[in-house]
């Protein structure tokens, strides 16, 4: 499928939509893009945004598999439909293609000030649409047929950019809680309400 022109409520700055040529895409990419061979994707115009609208209408006027790679760093937990979400990740990313999301944990604090967050993220979100051989504990995809493969998880510690103190001392949490799987699930059925953690990093790997 090769899409010819812009849809109702889409800017497409550099013909990103046009044409067939394979894509790197960052989602809600703000003020700054992953890298310089991505296309900016965000609701909201800026100089590093390249296609100006919703994520999942942008998606949506792709062609299938016209994606290699897809970057996306708190965006998702602003997504109202994040099944309607990884469907569209699902149909544009190659087979092959990486897709890696970073989103903010379930304990993190700063998570409910923001009013334009619509849901939280734990260890196993993820897997309810992806194929996981990483953690012991199973949970059901619901009838899904996943055609993405969970390949990494990792906690992120920190604090914000103003308590240096307290970002050091939780990043020497992290390096221990991401030493193992099993230090993984432990701290979080276990030790997240007494240490909260700032975000989480996924890759998935496009498999079908």
């Amino acid at each position: 499928m090769i899409v010819t022109g812009e849809r109702p409520g889409i800017h497409d700055k550099v013909g990103a939509l046009t044409g067939d040529r394979p894509l790197k895409l960052d989602l809600g990419c703000g003020e700054r893009k992953h890298a310089a061979d991505y296309v900016g994707i965000d609701a909201v115009d800026g100089p590093a945004v390249d296609v100006v609208g919703d994520v999942v209408d942008v998606l949506r006027a792709l062609g299938d598999e016209r994606a290699v790679a897809v970057y996306s760093s708190h965006l998702f937990e602003h997504i109202a439909d994040l099944t309607a979400l990884v469907d569209e990740l699902e149909r544009v990313l190659a087979v092959g293609g990486r897709l890696h999301v970073i989103v903010p944990h379930f304990s993190n604090a700063y998570y409910y000030s923001d009013p334009t967050h619509r849901r939280p993220f734990g260890l196993y979100t993820f897997s309810y649409f992806a194929e996981d051989s990483l953690f012991r504990r199973r949970v059901p995809t619901y009838g899904r047929r996943p055609r993405l493969r969970l390949e990494t998880a990792s906690l992120g510690f920190r604090s914000a950019i103003e308590f240096r103190v307290r970002w050091r001392m939780k990043a020497a949490v992290g390096r221990l809680v991401n030493a193992s799987v099993w230090l993984q699930e432990f701290y979080e059925e276990n030790l997240a309400a007494v240490l909260p953690c700032y975000e989480l990093e996924f890759t998935l790997r496009k498999v079908r």
